[in-house]
């Protein structure tokens, strides 16, 4: 169980980190307004990415896991459309959580999206988390979980330790200083 616990709290970081270079590319590069840290932490992580790639790997996940190549194919419309739905409810929930907790959410820019809701959630950006969704649990997903088989129980569990006492200092330093 122990060893569960730590792979997925890695799952969490690293989706969470690229979840954070995503925000930083489209910005950056895309936008071209400029760096800034995208997430609501000092650290390069975006947890709502790292919450919402566990959410499909518990629930999405499974569906396409152990299937031959070719019935996973056949998945790929279901999974991009349950990605979307389940992503964009976290990020609807999220924007109220943040509001509570922060007095804003991050994204209010989607009010600029034809198609928004009260510019927490929009239908552009969630079909490009159907879209990441489909390919974190395509392509990354299955890399990820060979990288931890390889590492092993204790190393997995050891980078878990380090990894949540950095979440947990970098929580402290954002919400309590």
């Amino acid at each position: 169980m122990k060893q569960k616990i730590s792979k997925f709290f890695i799952f969490f970081m690293l989706y969470s980190i690229i979840g954070w270079c995503y925000e930083v590319f489209l910005e950056v590069v895309i936008y071209k307004w400029g760096f800034s840290n995208r997430g609501v932490l000092f650290g390069p992580y975006c947890p709502v990415y790292g919450f919402g790639a566990l959410a499909f790997i518990f629930t999405v996940y499974p569906i396409i896991k152990n299937k031959k190549p070719l019935k996973k194919i056949l998945f790929v419309p279901i999974v991009f459309i349950l990605c979307m739905l389940i992503a964009t409810t976290i990020e609807l929930v999220t924007s109220y959580l943040c509001e509570w907790i922060l007095g804003s959410w991050p994204w209010q820019t989607y009010s600029s999206y034809k198609y928004n809701f009260q510019a927490r959630i929009a239908l552009s950006p969630s079909i490009r988390f159907g879209l990441g969704g489909a390919f974190f649990l395509y392509i990354l997903q299955p890399l990820f979980e060979k990288f931890c088989k390889k590492l092993g129980g204790k190393k997995v569990a050891i980078i878990s330790i380090i990894l949540a006492i950095i979440l947990l200092i970098d929580m402290c330093y954002t919400f309590i200083l």
